[in-house]
């Protein structure tokens, strides 16, 4: 049984908190993802070893989680080199589409929206450290003897 089976009778909420989306944009991304694979596989090759929504939902995984290749690809049963090129590929294939990218610059700048900016100041400020040399190393010996 997948993954995916195991998690689609999830309520909307449930399913929002376990990927990161909802189930109308999952199934959407998962559509994208169909038709991508098809015309992969259309050229021939070894079948995947997972359905097209876990591979989803192994991507998403590595996305929300910040987990390795190696310990998703042994939760799914592949090598990390196989889970890194399935999530590479899930990624590729939804940024090209398009159907999921944010406006451009130039579209943000001409919109009547109005942004509010919190500046933060992260300026480096030198730390004091003793003085690194022979004489402040034998007073301080000199004075932890005394």
């Amino acid at each position: 049984m997948s993954k995916y089976e195991q998690i689609k009778e999830l309520k909307d909420k449930e399913f929002r908190r376990l990927t990161g989306v909802r189930h109308k944009t999952f199934d959407k991304m998962v559509e994208i993802l169909t038709l991508a694979h098809k015309l992969k596989k259309k050229q021939g090759g070894r079948p995947n070893n997972l359905i097209v929504a876990d591979m989803l939902l192994m991507a998403m995984e590595y996305l929300r989680e910040y987990r390795t290749y190696f310990h998703i690809g042994q939760s799914y049963g592949l090598s990390e080199s196989n889970a890194y090129q399935t999530i590479k590929w899930v990624e590729n294939t939804l940024v090209k589409d398009g159907t999921f990218s944010l406006p451009g610059k130039k579209a943000l700048l001409k919109s009547d929206m109005e942004y509010e900016l919190i500046l933060i100041d992260a300026t480096e400020t030198p730390i004091e450290r003793p003085k690194r040399g022979r004489k402040s190393t034998i007073q301080a010996k000199n004075d932890a003897t005394q």
